[in-house]
């Protein structure tokens, strides 16, 4: 197999979720590298607004008009901001937003998609707050339909002193 082709893939549906952290910026370009390795490939970007911050906002400002649509508009900049210059042009990118419980909702839209892999960011938390709170990513990982990639923050971390350990010195 020569260097530009690539195996038929499984994977046609992959499911990117993100909370617009650093983490998740990360992710994305393994999302976007894994999607551009498998032509004919949807590479879909999910957000999900946690219900409880959701009817905060909705019983907080209820008397302005449209406040669902802003919310969405101020999202969808986001994503043209952040991601969608990142994707190259030919790929099926689809973007996504759902309110509910974090986990819930990642798991029910990969069943809605049938989707064939989720990639998700993995922040470090420590093992309290994981006891009391609960992890989107573990949670995802032990209950999703599919294969799941984790990307941990510390990933990042570790690649960027790699790239300063072989960066040319100045003399």
């Amino acid at each position: 197999m020569d260097a530009g082709t690539f195996p038929v893939s499984p994977y046609q549906r992959i499911l990117f979720c993100t909370d617009f952290s650093e983490n998740a910026d990360f992710a994305f370009d393994f999302a976007v590298d894994s999607a551009v390795r498998r032509p004919g490939c949807t590479l879909y970007l999910l957000h999900v607004i946690p219900e409880s911050d959701a009817q905060f906002w909705k019983t907080y400002i209820y008397e302005v008009d449209n406040v669902d649509q802003k919310a969405r508009r101020d999202i969808d900049a986001k994503i043209d901001r952040d991601y969608r210059p990142r994707v190259p042009a030919g790929l099926d990118f689809r973007v996504e937003m759902r309110v509910g419980k974090d986990s819930a909702a990642i798991l029910k839209f990969a069943h809605e998609i049938d989707a064939d892999l989720i990639i998700i960011g993995r922040q470090g938390h420590s093992a309290l707050e994981k006891a009391l709170f609960g992890n989107v990513t573990e949670k995802v990982a032990r209950k999703a339909p599919c294969a799941v990639l984790i990307i941990p923050l510390d990933f990042q971390k570790k690649r960027r002193l790699g790239a300063d350990r072989n960066a040319p010195r100045a003399e």
